[in-house]
């Protein structure tokens, strides 16, 4: 069972509406990343080490870390918005607080936040490596709700 979270989410099936998108989002699959918790307001993503997603250090590449921490905030966000609405970041800071180097890769988004437009979250990402768990991503994530925009591609 999930975490409590202080949000209550606008439509009942939210998770199974996260689960779609994500779906589509072609580059979570390309990359191995799976959802492995969906709370109202707080979304989990995970990813197992893969050497093709390396730096020169051998550590997991920024760039990776910063897509697995943008999703779990923009889904995490997604939770608490209207029927019939769809979700677009707009901007995210974060800091790279230690090297990315584990066996797998967990980032959680939280709604700091949550407006009728705006949603601010916090991102983090955790390198697992047996029982440790290191913070080695920390950022802010400001999202649009796009309400009456279906969450499917856009067209032309």
């Amino acid at each position: 069972m999930g975490r409590m979270t202080p949000f209550e989410p606008a439509i009942p099936d939210f998770k199974e509406r996260i689960e779609a998108s994500f779906e589509r989002q072609k580059v979570m699959a390309l990359i191995g990343a799976r959802l492995v918790r969906i709370d109202p307001g707080e979304v989990e993503i995970e990813l197992a080490y893969r050497e093709d997603l390396t730096q020169q250090h051998g550590y997991l590449h920024a760039g990776i870390s910063t897509t697995i921490a943008d999703s779990a905030g923009g889904y995490a966000a997604y939770s608490l918005m209207p029927a019939g609405a769809s979700v677009l970041a707009v901007e995210y800071k974060v800091n790279l607080i230690a090297p990315a180097k584990g066996e797998a890769f967990r980032a959680v988004g939280r709604v700091k936040r949550a407006g009728r437009t705006l949603t601010v979250t916090e991102i983090e990402v955790f390198a697992l490596d047996g029982t440790k768990r290191t913070s080695c991503l920390f950022g802010t994530q400001t999202v649009l709700c796009l309400r009456d925009v279906p969450d499917t591609p856009a067209r032309g």
